[in-house]
């Protein structure tokens, strides 16, 4: 399974760029010594982060889910949010940053990287679920 944006997806990403801030919502399951391995990459993304005018709005470890089909918890969820969809891909086509992908790729059994449009504020829901 894929835990790293790559190729084709994006691609289609960066394309269909709405030339908006994008808000990244990260879905992370570890694998067996994983956390500690995410922790690095964590410590030594953050550099990138700033280079590309992202920032970490959230990080938190998963719960047992309120509702979610068997399979559909996870470990951890960050939400990051990026300038655009470009200044995210040039941060993950960086070299230098390709050099701590590894770490990521070796933390995660499996991850969803969701981009987020924010929703006008005429439709942004004015009580809870």
């Amino acid at each position: 399974m894929a835990v790293d944006p790559q190729g084709a997806e994006l691609k289609r990403f960066t394309t269909e760029d709405p030339g908006a801030p994008v808000v990244m919502l990260n879905l992370l399951r570890f694998a067996p010594g994983g956390r500690a391995l995410y922790a690095e990459y964590s410590r030594r993304a953050g550099a990138f982060l700033a280079r590309y005018g992202g920032e970490l709005l959230y990080a938190g470890d998963g719960g047992t889910p309120l509702v979610a089909e068997q399979g559909q918890s996870w470990d951890a969820v960050l939400v990051f949010r990026y300038p655009d969809r470009e200044a995210f891909g040039r941060m993950v086509a960086d070299p230098e940053y390709q050099e701590i992908t590894g770490l990521r790729s070796r933390a995660l059994s499996e991850a969803v990287l969701q981009p987020t449009t924010p929703w006008p504020a005429n439709r942004t829901p004015r009580t809870a679920p």
